[in-house]
């Protein structure tokens, strides 16, 4: 198990984390850090609980607006994918209707073909 010792809000915490993971834990340190800065900015010195407590509630709504927006695109694929089978299906019963239009043109040009060829002498 590792550890990451991070700075957020100008106070030093010391998380443990899975081994491998602990990169990405300090990248997800520095974007809270990052949006609790950008708040203090925005807002002035409010204090450090109501600047944490609006980073996490902005995080959440970023996350909730995500999912809306995957679910949304998942929709949109599923039905993409829908309508590309059913342009599949629709296609492959256009090959074969003209596919039997080219064996019946055939057989017509042959039977044609015959009538027209001179009959052997013999």
């Amino acid at each position: 198990m590792g550890q990451v010792t991070v700075t957020i809000a100008a106070k030093v915490y010391r998380i443990a984390c899975d081994d491998g993971q602990e990169e990405h834990l300090r990248n997800l340190a520095a974007d809270v850090d990052a949006k609790i800065e950008d708040m203090r900015k925005a807002f002035g010195e409010i204090g450090d609980n109501r600047l944490t407590v609006m980073a996490a509630i902005t995080f959440v709504d970023e996350r909730q607006e995500l999912k809306g927006r995957l679910a949304r695109l998942e929709a949109e694929l599923s039905e993409l994918r829908a309508r590309t089978g059913r342009m599949a299906d629709s296609l492959g019963e256009a090959q074969g209707e003209m596919a039997r239009a080219i064996h019946e043109a055939a057989d017509r040009i042959e039977s044609v073909a015959r009538q027209l060829a001179p009959a052997p002498h013999g």
